[in-house]
């Protein structure tokens, strides 16, 4: 089922008692109107159109972490303009299943309306504008984000016009709605207080890393109940041919919430449960604790049917090994040293063992791979591409100018884009670990159309080796994007899913790379004049601003935001905490594994 979605046993109120729902509805919200004659009589003159009504000391309340919004109901009398701003503006009361909001609309409309199929959200205030045909009115925005029921959050540059078209009609002598699409539009401050991001866990397709996928809900006493469903419905669209779940098709949750008792949380799934082996329900288990640890309540997870817990471990083979989480790098860095690729870290330089002389190749841009089994880097001017294995001398992968800067993957594929054969952007992977020397060596065109038209400036596959971010432009416009790795059955990838765009404010950005699974450190270059790198998040919010440096030509990011390095021609620089503290001299184009 996804999240967001009627649970069966609504559907089957809803198409097979309308009527019984209607008049239940009806009960509820008569049963409201002294609670809305109060709110009205303490001095509501006007409903507010700017942003929703705000809790206070005395009148708000709290489930989970989110505030309850308790606002008013439609005044008696009032027109189609105002019932319309009312009803939007309902759309902060979340609890009860919006009730206040159904009391703007019409019986059959009350009983229809899903408002969990989306949330717009909007920047400023919104407007009513009356439309061409009778009764009709557009509510139009200045939309920030939106969210879908699953979760899913698109977000949207300022200036992104959309309206909601609403139908309204006279119902016992008041206006009320009677048609509009599903869904609730609240502003953004509102949506700040109420929401909050969540990654749901899914693996790789080895099975051995879990892979993050951010999503929104409401922070409220049904968090844990949307967090399980969103990981039984699936990955969001930019992962889903690119991980694997353990979650079998056609399960579902066995009732409408998680329970969580004592530090417990008791999923209760369908009896497609059962016939899962061992293996799946460690999977399962993995992906639901990473998934729920988010929750401070959460401690434990019991996976359950028909109301008894299941066995997860076989008798015989005991547990399987826990799957990595936010892999890491290691400590050290790869740069260039009087036209060498050495190793740097601890404040010094070093030469690699067993890694023969690259200078004649003017090496730039080098990157390795965690094992210190591969080295990849362009030749002068970003000349060809090569690669260089200890004991080996270099070979060259790709005679092409103009390529991105390399990165390498866990898997050891030497990943590049650049101008392909008739001129479109192609991405292409190298794996040169295992080729005997004189072999040729494996190579991949990686499959993006979305690139098509973009130079791109950098690419960095993700340390989970799923994910790939992608800073490239077009016509002066840069876009921060990350799609999936889609791979064929023998590991080798083959194409890139569709992109999830992130926003970035860095004047002409042109380098982006990973600082862990969820957040990204994106910075302009320059010879003298201050940089202000930025660190962008998954996870949503505007971009943060890093402290300026100047004559920034190269970033790298190890393990975290207080492992970011900088160099400039007057050394190495390392960010600590809110400033830039020298480490010397020695290097230059520092890059962490990967």
């Amino acid at each position: 089922m996804k999240p967001g979605a009627w649970t069966p046993r609504r559907r089957v109120a809803r198409r097979g008692r309308p009527a019984a729902v209607a008049r239940s509805v009806l009960a509820v919200l008569a049963a409201l109107v002294a609670v809305v004659g109060l709110v009205a009589t303490a001095g509501c003159a006007q409903i507010p159109t700017a942003s929703a009504v705000g809790t206070s000391k005395d009148g708000g309340s709290v489930i989970g972490n989110a505030p309850q919004y308790i606002p008013p109901g439609p005044l008696p009398g009032a027109g189609p303009q105002a019932i319309i701003e009312g009803f939007f503006n309902a759309g902060s009361g979340y609890q009860n299943d919006f009730t206040v909001a159904r009391q703007f609309l019409a019986p059959a409309t009350a009983v229809s309306w899903k408002p969990s199929q989306r949330t717009l959200v909007y920047r400023g205030s919104a407007s009513v504008v009356p439309s061409d045909r009778p009764n009709t009115y557009r509510y139009e925005l200045d939309v920030s984000y939106s969210v879908d029921q699953d979760g899913n959050m698109t977000q949207f540059p300022p200036g992104t016009k959309q309206s909601v078209e609403v139908e309204a009609a006279q119902v016992d002598g008041q206006w009320r709605l009677s048609k509009l699409p599903d869904g609730t539009v609240i502003p953004e401050e509102t949506f700040k207080n109420l929401y909050r991001p969540f990654s749901v866990y899914f693996f790789d397709t080895d099975f051995s890393v879990l892979v993050p996928d951010v999503r929104w809900f409401i922070d409220n006493s049904g968090v844990a109940k949307s967090l399980v469903s969103a990981l039984i419905g699936g990955p969001a669209p930019y992962l889903k041919t690119a991980v694997g779940t353990a979650f079998p098709v056609g399960i579902k949750l066995e009732r409408e919430s998680v329970p969580i008792v004592g530090n417990l949380a008791q999923v209760d799934l369908t009896a497609e449960l059962r016939d899962t082996s061992f293996t799946d329900r460690q999977r399962m288990h993995s992906q639901l604790m990473r998934t729920l640890s988010a929750l401070p309540t959460v401690g434990g997870v019991a996976l359950r049917t028909n109301q008894t817990e299941v066995a997860i471990e076989d008798p015989a083979s005991g547990k399987a090994p826990e799957p990595i989480v936010d892999p890491k790098v290691p400590s050290w860095q790869v740069g260039i040293a009087d036209g060498q690729i050495v190793q740097y870290g601890s404040k010094q330089t070093a030469k690699i063992d067993g890694l023969g002389s690259a200078g004649s190749f003017g090496p730039e841009y080098p990157a390795t791979a965690a094992s210190q089994h591969l080295y990849a880097f362009l030749g002068a001017d970003g000349k060809a591409l090569y690669s260089v294995l200890p004991g080996q001398s270099a070979r060259l992968l790709d005679s092409r100018q103009h390529l991105s800067p390399p990165s390498v993957s866990p898997s050891e594929w030497v990943w590049t884009a650049g101008p392909g054969a008739n001129g479109a952007t192609e991405v292409v992977a190298f794996r040169p670990v295992g080729t005997p020397a004189g072999s040729d060596i494996p190579r991949a065109t990686v499959s993006a159309p979305w690139l098509s038209g973009r130079v791109v400036k950098s690419l960095r596959v993700a340390r989970d080796g799923v994910r790939v971010l992608v800073l490239s432009e077009a016509n002066g416009q840069s876009q921060l994007q990350v799609a999936g790795v889609v791979r064929a059955q023998d590991g080798t990838p083959k194409a890139l899913t569709g992109p999830l765009t992130l926003p970035v404010t860095v004047k002409n950005p042109e380098l982006a790379l990973w600082v862990d699974e969820v957040t990204i450190v994106v910075s302009g270059t320059s010879t003298a004049d201050p940089v202000a790198p930025e660190l962008v998040s998954l996870q949503g919010g505007d971009p943060r601003q890093l402290s300026p440096l100047n004559g920034i030509q190269s970033i790298s990011a190890g393990n975290g935001d207080q492992s970011i390095y900088a160099v400039t021609r007057d050394g190495i620089f390392l960010l600590m905490r809110t400033s830039w503290t020298e480490q010397g001299k020695g290097a230059s184009q520092l890059a962490f594994a990967g």
